[in-house]
């Protein structure tokens, strides 16, 4: 166990957050949320200051659209094609550390925030394991099952849950039950790790999720195309479907030889996505019914030191390099038009699209933590980028940030960092786009079709404040962005594509609060931001000719920018079985069409979630622990989404009220 948690020491001294803003969320918190380890991990990180909510399970940090960096134990774990589900289960985490702002030089690639996981260990918990269901409101059920232990110098972590459930995605309406919405998920995480000695451990990781959704329908809509001799179709009765899977795995070799802390770790990740449309349903409504085929296989290659030197140094380098191999392949069925854009049949016909794309992401850093005083530490560093795709781009990120404890109980940060962001390894080209002259999915090429690479500077500075058993945080940012990347849903399936402004600035504030005495936890989170952009300059075929020459002009609201958002939470244990929380989120509204695109603010919103939760003990079968959770306990109906806006597809509704009963049977052997 020494040597275990020694090495675990040895490893995260490997990733500094010198300068960037920190929150941290554990196994506890997690178990306080309503729904405990059944929530899912988008909903976790809602709890951290300045995470905003979307549709599709979406989150968006900092005024990112998604730009997400996940690692699992030190490894980066790389991009999945955007969909609804969530790849990664909570109850593997034995705690979450989210980093944003000036992040130190060890981190690129997606920089809106690194969610940081380190998992649950045989090796700490024992030998024993967990059963459990979660079961209530929307047909939900939940069965999971997790189990552990160590035995000589092996220790090991698996943990697997199936989910289905009637509200798979966001409801386009507000009414409580949602048309043609099931879902079926499947999650299974596992962590194998071996002692070679007492210096050095070697490690598998490795995760699968398939996920499987029906599109809810919007009923009463009115068809704009005839089939055939079919002149009318009940939009509830569309039958659109989508799968997504990912499977990964890293095997990751770690420790300490002399004084320097190492992990060197390769991996693969396998990403899939299939689009099934509602053939005449889709014609019918849409113009064209396209089942899409999206899959990307990355392979991985990551190594980091750290090296103490002079005393009050500490030196770390590395390197990372990522070769993806992407598809799409698209069978489109279309109408012919006339000139004039209008039908010219009713007969449709298909029309086969799709691309492959090789790219190469290819990183090395090196940096120094200097401990110039007791209580001052910089942090500086250079990163050198090199991404080949679409085309080569590259760049050098220097990044400086520091530390300073200011008195016991006052810590003060600031950074900067200068950023390279990749585009997605998506791409609809301009040959696609030429296949469909002349149809009902024909839109016009108004320039570039290639997404850029991002290149931001990032300004970040903050402080923190303890008083009791009060812990205070205050953060402001600003960002200045060069080809601003933004995703938007522009078809007709729930897949995102990229496009760039030429500019973009973000900025914003958060405060935090946290309190822990006795029996009584609390947590309040509020952030402000505001994020803009100018001059779409890549996939203009997304937009029309007005409102490209709008934002060419004009600084706009980009599509997820919301101006106010609050978490908080409160946990009160009558005793040392029972425990009661709430908690809530609170947000000011995403974008939608004014008179201008995104002009207007959607309404705010309110959740409420309470719990209680209470621990038997029998003689016969030992402990039993239950937890019931109400969300959105007063029932109030939101949008999240009101189908308008650069890059929004349909209305989304909020979760109405639901009543959940969790079951847990821990074991050890």
């Amino acid at each position: 166990m020494n040597v275990t948690a020694a090495l675990d020491m040895a490893r995260n001294n490997l990733s500094p957050d010198t300068g960037s803003s920190e929150y941290v969320i554990n196994s506890q918190d997690i178990q306080a949320l309503p729904l405990g380890a059944s929530s899912p991990l988008n909903q976790v990180l809602l709890q951290a200051p300045g995470v905003v909510q979307d549709s599709y399970g979406q989150l968006h940090v900092r005024g990112d659209h998604a730009n997400l960096q996940y690692r699992i134990n030190g490894v980066m774990l790389p991009e999945s094609i955007s969909g609804f589900g969530q790849t990664l289960d909570p109850r593997m985490i034995q705690s979450v550390k989210l980093l944003d702002g000036a992040l130190p030089a060890q981190y690129g690639e997606r920089t809106a925030a690194v969610v940081d996981i380190t998992t649950k260990s045989g090796a700490d918990l024992g030998n024993g394991g967990v059963v459990g269901i979660t079961g209530g409101s929307f047909g939900t059920i939940n069965p999971y099952a997790s189990i552990w232990g160590h035995s000589g110098n092996w220790s090991y972590y698996f943990t697997g849950n199936y989910q289905e459930n009637n509200v798979g995605i966001e409801n386009p309406t507000r009414s409580r039950d949602p048309i043609h919405d099931h879902t079926n998920q499947v999650k299974g995480f596992g962590d194998i790790s071996y002692l070679i000695n007492n210096d050095t451990r070697l490690s598998f990781l490795f995760g699968v999720t398939n996920n499987r959704f029906q599109i809810p329908n919007n009923p009463s809509q009115t068809p704009n195309f005839g089939y055939l001799d079919v002149t009318n179709f009940d939009s509830a009765n569309l039958n659109e479907r989508q799968n997504e899977q990912t499977r990964f795995g890293m095997l990751a070799l770690q420790g300490k030889l002399g004084d320097t802390s190492y992990q060197v770790a390769v991996g693969q990740r396998y990403s899939g996505l299939q689009y099934y449309p509602d053939d005449v349903g889709d014609l019918m409504f849409n113009g064209v019914a396209g089942q899409i085929i999206q899959g990307d296989r990355a392979s991985t290659f990551q190594a980091d030191f750290a090296t103490p030197w002079a005393g009050n140094h500490t030196l770390r380098y590395g390197a990372y390099y990522e070769f993806d191999r992407a598809f799409t392949n698209t069978n489109s069925l279309v109408f012919p038009t006339n000139p004039d854009g209008s039908q010219a049949s009713t007969v449709p016909f298909n029309i086969f699209t799709g691309d492959r794309i090789l790219a190469k992401t290819a990183a090395i850093y090196l940096q120094d933590e200097w401990d110039i005083s007791e209580n001052f530490t910089l942090n500086y560093g250079l990163r050198g980028d090199r991404y080949t795709a679409f085309r080569e781009e590259s760049q050098l990120s220097p990044r400086v940030g520091m530390v300073w404890q200011a008195t016991d109980s006052t810590t003060v940060h600031a950074g900067y960092s200068r950023y390279f962001t990749p585009p997605q390894t998506e791409l609809i080209s301009t040959g696609n786009i030429e296949a469909f002259a002349n149809t009902t999915n024909a839109v016009k090429d108004y320039g570039n079709n290639t997404p850029l690479t991002e290149r931001s500077n990032y300004f970040d500075a903050g402080v923190q404040q303890n008083i009791g058993d009060w812990t205070l945080g205050v953060d402001a940012y600003y960002r200045k962005v060069d080809r601003l990347q933004d995703e938007g849903q522009f078809g007709t399936a729930l897949i995102y594509s990229t496009f760039n402004y030429k500019y973009g600035r973000v900025r914003g504030t958060e405060f935090s609060v946290t309190y822990n005495h006795g029996p009584i936890s609390a947590y309040f989170n509020a952030a402000y931001s505001r994020a803009m952009g100018k001059d779409v300059i890549t996939s203009q075929y997304n937009f029309g000719p007005d409102e490209l020459a709008y934002i060419a002009d004009n600084w706009i609201h980009l599509d997820h920018d919301q101006k106010l958002t609050s978490s908080g939470g409160v946990t009160y244990a009558i005793n040392d079985n029972t425990k009661v929380g709430a908690d809530y989120l609170f947000g000011s509204g995403l974008r939608e069409e004014g008179l201008v695109p995104n002009g207007l603010s959607l309404p705010y919103y309110f959740q409420l979630n309470l719990n209680v939760s209470h621990d038997f003990d029998f003689d016969s079968i030992g402990k039993i622990h239950t937890q019931l959770a109400v969300l959105n306990a007063l029932d109030r109906s939101f949008r999240l989404r009101s189908g308008t806006g650069v890059g929004v597809g349909a209305p989304q509704y909020g979760p109405r009220r639901g009543v959940y009963l969790t079951l847990e049977k821990p074991f050890s052997f």
